[in-house]
């Protein structure tokens, strides 16, 4: 008896231990238990892929209405500008034709005013021309007797 022979004794008993004590089922139970937990966090990554696919896409429809929305906004800004542009323009154009009718109103207004003043002054000089011709011309004596005799007519009218 050798020590191959012991050897080999030993080996087959601990084969028949391992084999006694079910060992390889508890090997492979524990290989299962390992691929189930595998498998499990397999589908649970695979959900949570699935829930970030849904995330991201649901981010994505909202990036895209938020630039829609931005671009509308931007849009209804750039339409109201050039509204409150051409209405200001409007205005600008109203002001100046109202400035440029007032304008020419006074400018009119002071050429009636110019006019009336030289005809004052034109109907001034001519009454004091005309009263010193008379008075060169006229004899006081004479001319009082006729304001007499005119006032007589007057006073006998009058009566």
């Amino acid at each position: 008896m050798d020590a191959t022979f012991w050897a080999t004794i030993a080996l087959f008993l601990f084969i028949g231990i391992v084999f006694y004590l079910k060992v390889p089922g508890m090997i492979a139970k524990s290989l299962d238990d390992r691929a189930e937990r595998i498998r499990n966090e397999l589908d649970q990554a695979r959900k949570l892929r699935e829930e970030a696919q849904e995330v991201l896409a649901e981010y994505q429809r909202r990036r895209k209405e938020a630039e829609k929305e931005a671009e509308d906004i931007v849009s209804a800004a750039e339409h109201e500008a050039a509204l409150m542009v051409e209405e200001a323009k409007q205005k600008t154009e109203e002001y100046v034709a109202r400035r440029t009718a007032l304008a020419e109103q006074k400018i009119a207004q002071a050429e009636r005013d110019a006019v009336n003043e030289v005809r004052v002054q034109a109907a001034d000089i001519a009454v004091e021309a005309a009263r010193r011709i008379l008075q060169d011309r006229v004899d006081t004596k004479l001319a009082g007797d006729l304001f007499k005799s005119s006032l007589q007519d007057v006073k006998t009218k009058l009566n």
